[in-house]
Parts: C-alpha cells; structure tokens; sequence
C-alpha cells in the first residue's frame, strides 16, 4: 500500500502538491507544512503527539511499471483538524521538549 499524499495542511489548510519538499508528516500520515511544523506545532502532531520527518516524493516518471503518480494518484480528500487552537498549543508545549523517539 502506498502512502496516502495528503493535499492540504492539516493547519492552515494550504495547498500540498505530491511534489512539495515543504511538506511534512508524522508516522501516521498527518500532513503539514514545514512553517506550521516549527512556527506552530513546534514539531509535535496535534492528532498522534508524534514528531515530524519530510514527506517523501511520489515519483512522476513511472520507472518501474505501476509506481509513479499517475498510477497512484494522490489524495483529494482534503483534511482539517477536529482540535481548538488551544488545544493545540497545550499539547505542543507539554511535548515539545520530550524528543519524539521518546514521546
């Protein structure tokens, strides 16, 4: 199964391409935007509490048969989150400082 590329920030709700190197992810496929990673979630998922590593690119020239972009289209369903900003920033801060292979 291929990782679902998510097209939006889960945060701010901007655009997220298959080919963005802006793009981030936690281990549970969460997507955000490199800005709202550091500025905001101060690299602490609001969803899973995990940490953030870059998402990786999908790529568009099918080098082996079946795996590229256009065989394995990324998502359309765009997402946002269910917590309050306060919320947020509550868990950001009490997490922040615990690295994440030890949250």
């Amino acid at each position: 199964m291929a990782l679902e590329l998510r097209p939006n920030c889960e945060f701010c709700d901007r655009d997220l391409p298959p080919e963005a190197t802006n793009a981030r992810i936690c281990t549970c496929g969460c997507t955000f935007r490199t800005t709202c990673v550091e500025t905001e979630l101060l690299n602490v998922c609001p969803n899973c509490g995990g940490g953030f590593t870059p998402r990786p690119i999908r790529p568009a020239t099918e080098w082996r048969p079946g795996l590229s972009v256009a065989k394995r289209p990324p998502s359309t369903h765009r997402r946002q989150l269910r917590f309050e900003p306060t919320d947020i920033s509550d868990l950001s801060a009490r997490l922040r400082d615990i690295p994440p292979e030890q949250r």
